[in-house]
């Protein structure tokens, strides 16, 4: 199986980029989609501008305002901060760390979880400095209320709402400004870390997990449902090295350095992957089919799970679209991330999607790149005085006019005399791109010339494009045309138009220049169709 590189940043699987235009879509390099109903969402493009849309619920998109935009507006503020990492939580609230070890949260701040000691919602990105000033910060994740990050040094910080445990500081008090989780994490070096709805779990550098918080599910894996206010290690995994945790709603997924899967926690929706639906207080480990697992997400807003295998398979299980799917299933999907824009309610992204920096393009992309290019051109067309540059491969490959007429000339211009510039440069560009770039006026010229090489497919999308710009002006000049290049379809929809249109279309110009024997057979076919009848 092929492991699959892009340059370009897909978000075409997640709805709320479907009004951006494809040119504003190519810039994306990084994107988060999240919100209740994945209605909100933030991109950076290749130029570090950060762009964000969406219902701004509790003023969670950092523009100033509460105001709900359908169209992408810049956050000023974080323009070049180079985010590396993303979390938010369900109010929502946002935090980010950048590439400088800052953290920067806003939006939903009823419980402390923007870690500015008050608890007033923040519509633009602050950074969060208390206890974190000297500190670089690499990794940020958010429960429904409460956030964590991690430090270079393997610390960890919380803050936020804390009514299970969550912040890990040895009560239930809500904690204002970020303060450091040690106990028995102290001297510990921690590398992964992630949040369910109300708990914490951190990865450390020997493999050893730790949980804290919510524990009614059995999410922390203790064995026990008891909340936990301060760190636990997770003794049913002595012996087992985790280098990832993934946590989701209520349950938890991790993964060991040899490929397996352990899971834990709720599973009244099949989340933990082992075949049944009863809650799991230890890490049970999932069958996987012997693949080697390198990936698993998961995310606090849902009960849905996914994991990658090393050949690059996508499996998920748990909630999908609403169906209970209790053993991994296998997908045709490229990503994790795939899972969630597809399957998980709400449809949101688990982590920031990053793309990497390399520019590959499709062969689609390619050809239509090279087009009336002379770079690397062979061949050139004169139409009109005006040249267009193109690749005899190419056009051999793609029109079987140019396959006989290129085998038998070795010419390196070649002139056309009974086409004007703008459909034969039109029509190559269609062998390039397969669309036609063309007004509907224009695209009869179009018509013709497909009529005249016999390109059959080019000749139906000439006649689509004509029929979305027929008008009571130009209906009889379509229609002439239309019988003139014996496009019977595009024919009986202009007919059947200036009929319904009769008054109007028998008063224009092109009527009254109309040819002899065209308007001897409109008039009888008009007739024949009840034209005239009183």
């Amino acid at each position: 199986v092929s492991v699959c590189f892009s340059s370009m940043l897909d978000v075409g699987k997640w709805p709320v980029f479907a009004l951006l235009p494809p040119e504003e879509l190519r810039l994306i390099r990084q994107a988060c989609v999240f919100g209740s109903a994945a209605n909100e969402a933030l991109y950076v493009t290749v130029n570090d501008e950060v762009f964000a849309l969406g219902t701004n619920c509790s003023g969670c998109l950092g523009l100033g305002d509460l105001q709900s935009t359908i169209e992408p507006r810049r956050i000023d503020v974080l323009c070049g901060k180079k985010i590396v990492s993303l979390s938010y939580g369900t109010g929502p609230h946002v935090v980010i760390a950048t590439a400088d070890g800052e953290v920067f949260a806003w939006g939903h701040n009823g419980y402390s979880q923007l870690g500015n000691g008050t608890t007033n919602h923040g519509l633009t990105p602050a950074q969060v400095s208390t206890n974190l000033l000297n500190k670089r910060v690499t990794e940020v994740a958010c429960g429904s209320h409460h956030t964590i990050a991690l430090t270079t040094d393997g610390e960890v910080f919380a803050w936020g709402y804390n009514n299970s445990g969550q912040v890990g500081s040895g009560s239930t008090a809500n904690q204002p400004t970020p303060r450091r989780v040690s106990s028995c994490l102290q001297n510990k070096v921690v590398v992964n870390i992630a949040c369910g709805q109300l708990c914490s779990m951190a990865v450390l550098d020997n493999g050893e997990t730790y949980g804290w918080g919510y524990n009614c599910n059995g999410q922390l894996g203790l064995g026990n449902n008891g909340n936990q206010q301060t760190p636990c290690r997770i003794a049913a995994l002595q012996g087992v090295n985790i280098i990832q945790v993934a946590c989701g709603y209520a349950h938890t997924l991790a993964l060991t350095d040899e490929g397996f899967i352990y899971a834990w926690g709720a599973n009244s929706y099949g989340q933990l992957g082992t075949g049944n639906k009863s809650n799991q207080a230890v890490p049970t480990l999932i069958n996987t089919d012997k693949e080697r697992m390198v990936e698993v997400a998961a995310c606090h807003t849902s009960h849905t799970s996914a994991a990658k295998t090393q050949s690059g398979q996508v499996l998920m299980w748990g909630q999908c679209r609403g169906q209970a799917v209790a053993c991994p299933h296998i997908t045709h999907f490229a990503s994790t991330d795939d899972v969630f824009a597809c399957f998980a309610t709400p449809a949101v992204t688990w982590h920031l999607l990053t793309v990497d920096g390399d520019d590959y393009l499709t062969v689609a992309q390619s050809l239509k790149r090279e087009f009336d290019s002379p770079d690397i051109s062979d061949l050139k067309f004169l139409v009109d005085g005006k040249c267009i540059h193109v690749h005899k491969a190419l056009l051999k490959i793609r029109c079987e006019h140019f396959r006989v007429l290129l085998n038998e000339t070795d010419e390196e211009s070649i002139e056309i005399h009974q086409f004007s510039y703008l459909v034969y440069r039109a029509f190559l560009e269609y062998l390039y791109t397969d669309i036609i770039n063309l007004p509907p006026e224009d695209a009869i010229g179009l018509l013709d010339l497909a009529t005249f090489y016999r390109e059959t497919r080019l000749k139906r999308l000439c006649q689509e494009t004509i029929k979305r710009g027929i008008s009571e002006e130009n209906a009889i000049t379509l229609l002439s045309a239309a019988v003139k290049y014996e496009a019977r379809d595009l024919e009986e929809f202009c007919f059947k138009f200036c009929v319904n249109h009769l008054t109007a279309v028998t008063q224009t110009q092109a009527f009254a220049d109309m040819d002899h024997e065209l308007l001897k057979t409109f008039i009888s076919k008009a007739s024949r169709y009840g034209a005239f009848k009183n």
